[in-house]
């Protein structure tokens, strides 16, 4: 899919669709934050939520003190979305967070982040092009030393989401996707709950930057 048509994609649903009407919709990002905190994390620490969309973890970082937190996203209209909720609930808090309209694939990173945060970004990147592209942009926007938390469809989770085909991975396959800057230091099974209560099987890794 070209830059243009998934961006598209991704603005028509969030400006279609209500926040908890997509399956990927979390109330509590409850296990991205427990990998945050593994992977050592501070608040002082700059962390970037890749795909976040109208995700609740930005809310709960700046909740929790965490204070540099950017959010990536195709969507503008997601993004919105999501500023608009956290400024009702935090009022000027939600100005600390830095929001970013852009595809990942393209992205030119102007700092580097300690935690790079991706729950279901990387798994829509079925061509082996766009996947290069990220990596590329995720060793250039990831400090040596520090962790990213990538979160994907397990081997035995759906082949599509949102009407789009998937790449499927557990942490051994995502690892040596990534290539040998990235070494795998834990990763572990996830049960997702959808707002139609059903299970999709997904795995979050954390991997460390190298020299």
């Amino acid at each position: 899919m070209g830059d243009v048509s998934r961006q598209a994609h991704w603005e028509n649903v969030y400006t279609t669709k209500g926040e908890n009407e997509v399956s990927w919709f979390q109330h509590s990002p409850a296990p991205s934050l427990d990998l945050i905190v593994q992977a050592g994390a501070t608040h002082a620490s700059a962390i970037i939520d890749i795909g976040g969309g109208a995700s609740r973890l930005v809310d709960s970082l700046v909740e929790q003190g965490f204070e540099d937190v950017t959010v990536l996203d195709l969507s503008g209209a997601a993004l919105a979305s999501a500023r608009r909720r956290l400024e009702s609930r935090l009022g000027a808090g939600a100005g600390r967070v830095n929001w970013i309209v852009a595809d990942v694939t393209i992205w030119e990173p102007a700092k580097r982040y300690d935690i790079w945060h991706d729950r279901a970004a990387f798994h829509f990147l079925t061509e082996e092009v766009d996947r290069a592209a990220y990596i590329a942009r995720l060793e250039r926007g990831l400090k040596i030393g520090g962790h990213a938390i990538i979160a994907t469809f397990a081997p035995d989770g759906p082949e599509k989401c949102s009407g789009l085909p998937v790449a499927r991975y557990d942490g051994a396959s995502l690892g040596r996707t990534l290539g040998p800057a990235f070494k795998l230091i834990h990763t572990r099974r996830h049960a997702h709950a959808t707002p139609w209560a059903s299970r999709q099987a997904f795995q979050f890794s954390i991997f460390r930057r190298g020299g």
